[in-house]
């Protein structure tokens, strides 16, 4: 015989387990009884509701107008990647950094310079990088050239976490012929440049050289990235802003991968990497 619960019986508060119908016999007469569901469920559930990867959403102040991309990541891939949205009344910018790519390089900034300069940080920085910008570039291309950057640093900051586990130091000299550029940088948190370079012409295409500065002080602020460039030697613009990106980018590389010595524990005294 199967019995029905008078009604709201079942019912119980949203925070106690559900109860289960548990029917039970005494001599002739049948009893329904109410036992809570399974302790296990409930600890599966918590146990599921822990994994869940959350990630961090920064307000639009804290990146300069970006907007951070939630983008969830199985959590036994450890890919670090980082999505940017940035849109304002003077371009239109998205951007997508793997740290643990293997080099695609995927840019359309409306600069055909600064993308050739984008395709050096991708091919030496072992980074996967996509990057799509529409902007007043009728005007000229600083608007656009400084948003890239700004995103380029936030995806970074986002890709990057908490930063256990990292080198966090990076330091590479480039040449490219007569040219030979010595990149130094810190992922601390805290935003600085040095930049020592001495571009001997204005342009090189249509690409305004004062632009190569802006880009990376532009990048250093919203990454956290203390940042320092030396120019040892070099005549020919082209080869000097190249070189500049590629010893940018081999020292990336080289302060993001991770040091089996450390055991995933942060790099630093204090026990905390924050852009602050």
């Amino acid at each position: 015989m199967e019995l029905a619960a008078p009604p709201g019986i079942l019912s119980c508060p949203s925070s106690s387990p559900p109860l289960k119908p548990r029917l039970s016999f005494a001599g002739s007469g049948t009893r329904l009884t109410l036992a809570p569901s399974s302790p296990s469920h409930h600890s599966k559930l918590k146990r599921m509701d822990s994994q869940r990867i959350i990630t961090p959403r920064a307000s639009l102040a804290d990146n300069n107008g970006s907007t951070l991309i939630d983008t969830p990541t199985p959590t036994n891939s450890g890919a670090r990647i980082g999505e940017v949205k940035r849109v304002t009344k003077e371009t239109d910018v998205s951007v997508k950094i793997n740290l643990d790519g293997t080099g695609i390089a995927d840019s359309n900034s409306g600069i055909p310079f600064l993308d050739h300069m984008l395709d050096q940080l991708a091919s030496h920085g072992l980074l996967d990088v996509h990057v799509r910008a529409t902007g007043d570039i009728h005007i000229d291309d600083h608007h656009t050239n400084e948003d890239v950057a700004l995103a380029i640093g936030t995806a970074l900051l986002q890709a990057l976490g908490d930063r256990k586990g990292i080198n966090r130091f990076g330091d590479f000299s480039a040449p490219l012929d007569e040219a030979w550029i010595h990149v130094s940088l810190d992922l601390s948190g805290r935003p600085h440049l040095g930049y020592d370079l001495q571009i001997p012409t204005q342009r090189v295409g249509t690409y305004d050289t004062q632009l190569v500065e802006h880009f990376f002080q532009s990048l250093v602020n919203t990454s956290g990235m203390t940042l320092h460039i030396r120019q040892l030697a070099g005549r020919n613009s082209h080869h000097i802003i190249e070189a500049t990106f590629k010893a940018f980018a081999r020292a990336l590389r080289q302060a993001l991968e991770y040091d089996p010595r450390r055991l995933g524990s942060i790099p630093s005294s204090k026990g905390v990497l924050s852009r602050s």
